[in-house]
C-alpha cells in the first residue's frame, strides 16, 4: 500500500466534522505556504516518504498546500488553494467595480474564469489523466456562459428604466454572482468530465485502491461544483450591500480616493471568510457507502464504507 494512500485515509478522518475540516483548510489556505523554501518542501516531501504508520507528521499541512494529494506533484503557485485569495482578490475588486462597460465586464469575467479553470484543473481528483482537450473545453465552457451571462444581465438593467438609478446601481453590481456561479458549475463540470466516464479511484479503510468508480466520481463533482456557488455567493452578495452604505459616510464623500481601497479590503475580508467556509462543507477524502456503488467494487471488499479524493 502506498504511503500517499494511507495519509489519504486517515485524512478522511481528520475531517469527520465540519469544525475540524474548517481549521484544516484554514490551514491549507494559509497564504505564508506561498513563500515555503525549496529547502523545506524537500523535508517535508522526505518525511512524507518516511510515514508508513501511526498519525501524520509535523509539517504535513503546510504540505498539502503544495504538493497534490495524488500526483505528488508541486501545484504551480497562483493555483494553489493558499493562492486563491491573494490572487484572486484583485479579480474580484474587478468584478465588482461599478459602472462597468461591456469591454470590462467581459475582460474581468474571462479573467476569473481562466484563474478558475486552472485552480479547478490543478486541484483536480488526478487519480486519472486529464486530455488537453477536456482542459480546453471547460475552459471555453465557462468564459463563454459567464461573460454571455453577465453582458446579456447588463444589458437587461440597463433598459430597465423604471428603476431608479440608485436600484440600478446595486442590482448591476449584484449581476456577478448569477453569472460567476453559473459558470463555475459550467467549469467543473467540463473540467472534469472525463472523470465521469472514466471513474475515479475509491480506497478501503487500509487505503487500498479498490478500482475506479464513475457514481463516486459524480458524487465527487456535484460536491464541487456546489461549493463553487456558495463560494461567490458572500463575496459578490457582502461587499455591494457593503459599499452601498459606506460611499455615504461623509468621510467618503470628501474623499473618493478611499473608495478602491476600501473597497478592496471589504472583498479580501469577505473572501478570506467565505473560501475555507465553502471548501469545509465537504471533506476532501469523502466517503460513499459501498453498497451504492457499481456491483464489481462492492464485490471486491467487505468493507460497508469506502473513501475517494474529491478534488477542491
Amino acid at each position: 500500500m502506498a504511503s500517499s494512500s494511507r495519509i489519504n485515509y486517515l485524512l478522511c478522518l481528520f475531517q469527520s466534522s465540519f469544525f475540524g475540516r474548517l481549521k484544516h483548510f484554514v490551514e491549507i489556505i494559509d497564504p505564508s505556504t506561498l513563500f515555503v523554501s525549496e529547502r523545506r518542501l524537500t523535508e517535508c516531501i522526505k518525511l512524507l516518504d518516511e510515514f508508513k504508520h501511526g498519525t501524520l507528521p509535523p509539517g504535513v499541512s503546510d504540505l498539502q498546500a503544495i504538493i497534490h494529494p495524488d500526483t505528488g506533484e508541486k501545484i504551480f503557485m497562483p493555483f494553489r488553494m493558499s493562492g486563491y485569495v491573494p490572487f484572486g482578490t484583485p479579480i474580484v475588486v474587478g468584478l465588482l467595480l461599478p459602472n462597468q462597460t461591456v469591454v470590462s465586464t467581459i475582460f474581468w469575467q474571462w479573467l476569473n474564469q481562466s484563474h478558475n479553470a486552472c485552480v479547478n484543473y490543478s486541484n483536480r481528483n488526478a487519480t486519472k489523466p486529464t486530455p488537453t482537450s477536456t482542459f480546453l473545453q471547460g475552459y471555453f465552457g465557462a468564459v463563454t456562459s459567464a461573460v454571455s451571462l453577465a453582458v446579456g444581465l447588463n444589458v437587461l438593467i440597463q433598459k430597465a428604466n423604471r428603476l431608479s438609478p440608485a436600484t440600478r446601481m446595486i442590482i448591476q453590481r449584484l449581476i456577478p454572482f448569477p453569472a460567476v456561479a453559473s459558470a463555475n458549475i459550467c467549469n467543473v463540470g467540463l473540467m472534469r468530465h472525463n472523470e465521469l466516464s472514466e471513474g475515479i479511484d475509491v480506497l478501503d479503510e487500509n487505503g487500498n485502491i479498490l478500482g475506479s468508480s464513475k457514481i463516486a466520481a459524480k458524487h465527487a463533482i456535484m460536491e464541487t461544483a456546489f461549493t463553487r456557488v456558495v463560494l461567490p455567493m458572500p463575496i459578490f452578495v457582502l461587499p455591494p450591500i457593503i459599499m452601498s452604505y459606506l460611499e455615504k459616510l461623509p468621510l467618503l464623500q470628501t474623499n473618493r480616493r478611499l473608495l478602491l481601497p476600501i473597497h478592496s479590503l471589504v472583498c479580501l475580508a469577505t473572501f478570506s471568510l467565505s473560501l475555507p467556509l465553502a471548501i469545509s462543507l465537504f471533506p476532501q477524502m469523502s466517503q460513499i457507502e459501498v453498497s451504492q456503488l457499481e456491483p464489481e467494487i462492492a464485490m471486491a471488499t467487505d468493507c460497508k464504507v469506502v473513501t475517494y479524493n474529491k478534488g477542491l
